[in-house]
């Protein structure tokens, strides 16, 4: 299935549908039960309340199918018992972040927030904008492939659009930083403001012809005077570049052997090692590749350097928001969990969300990573 926007934003649309899918074995029943089923009058549960929130229930059918829209996103097979350990590892946090996202829900109606026809409208260009849906066709194709519904694509647009604005409203709006906060992570985190050292090369290969018999000595003899020769003039003073339009066949001869810049982490340790001591325009010795015999001139080199504080504003400010955000929150959450009555029908579950949320930080629930 291809990656869209509806899959990224709206997975849950896609899948509320899916744990019926999903048959229930059920054990057969005794003689004497069956005997007695027909003669009682028949009696069906239609659905397992697991909680309620403020009122609000949550049915074990729509946390079944949270659960298989979560295992959908691990792409490697699994036997029954890997399906079994997955199911309960991921179980607690999505029970969580369900109860979670039912607060938010409910305080944005409190708030009065609502989505218009405008807005939505507004949301179905940008789709289809981003997507390269040019008709309706294409459109109702994209939504038939994502399993999901005009009317579930509403429904989950408004309730990310909800929760979106509560917590803008409740949290991110009300953080402030200060510049003693600022200049206090810039201190205790220069490396995040530091660049990375870099080097620009240039690389000349002397290639030697391949042979299906193995190694031909004296095409290798010759790639190696040929190498000689280029180093030779090279520590002459001859300009690289053109030694590299004579000598080389590495695909970079078109770009006069240039390549970079790259970190040194990103360096072959040998590499790494030749070019250390040389300054711009040094070469390096001949060395042996896979491919023939190579040498390398320092073309430029960077040192790390700090960024200044007052260049720095706009990243440190994003930082320390992000920090805050995370940690505020998590305290709005245990605020609206502590203000909600929340009616356990099912022990093993209310067990499961203490686990869950005794453990900080806290996701946004509904909202897009």
């Amino acid at each position: 299935m291809r990656t869209t926007t509806f899959a990224v934003v709206f997975a849950v649309a896609g899948s509320l549908s899916a744990a019926a899918q999903i048959p229930q074995a059920a054990p057969p029943a005794a003689p004497q039960a069956q005997l007695v089923a027909q003669a009682a009058p028949k009696t069906e549960i239609l659905e397992q309340i697991l909680v309620k929130v403020n009122g609000e229930i949550i049915t074990k059918t729509e946390l079944e199918a949270r659960q298989v829209v979560a295992l959908r996103q691990r792409t490697q097979q699994m036997n029954d018992e890997d399906l079994r350990k997955a199911i309960a590892q991921v179980t607690p946090d999505l029970l969580a972040d369900y109860i979670d996202e039912l607060l938010l829900l409910q305080r944005g109606k409190e708030l009065g927030y609502k989505v218009t026809d405008e807005n939505f409208k507004r949301f179905l260009e940008n789709i289809r904008k981003e997507n390269k849906l040019e008709d309706d066709a294409q459109f109702a194709a994209a939504l038939k492939q994502e399993g999901i519904t005009l009317d579930g694509l509403r429904k989950n647009f408004e309730k990310q659009s909800i929760i979106s604005q509560v917590q803008q409203t409740e949290v991110a709006g009300k953080i402030g930083i200060s510049d003693d906060e600022a200049r206090a992570y810039y201190d205790t985190h220069k490396s995040e403001f530091t660049s990375t050292p870099t080097v620009t090369l240039r690389e000349l290969l002397v290639a030697v012809p391949g042979d299906p018999k193995g190694v031909n000595a004296a095409a290798d003899e010759a790639a190696k005077a040929r190498a000689d020769a280029a180093l030779k003039r090279a520590r002459a003073g001859e300009p690289f570049p053109g030694l590299v339009s004579e000598y080389s066949g590495a695909p970079s001869k078109a770009n006069g052997g240039l390549v970079g810049p790259l970190t040194l982490d990103e360096l072959d340790a040998g590499i790494r090692k030749l070019v250390a001591p040389l300054k711009p325009g040094g070469v390096t010795d001949i060395f042996r590749t896979a491919n023939g015999y190579a040498i390398l001139q320092l073309d430029s080199a960077t040192s790390p350097q700090l960024e200044s504080f007052e260049a720095a504003r706009d990243k440190i400010a994003d930082k320390v928001y992000a920090a805050m955000r995370t940690v505020e929150f998590t305290k709005y959450l245990r605020k609206l969990r502590s203000e909600a009555i929340i009616e356990w029908k099912n022990d093993e579950m209310r067990k499961l969300w203490i686990l869950a949320t005794s453990d900080a930080p806290q996701k946004a629930p509904g909202l897009a990573s």
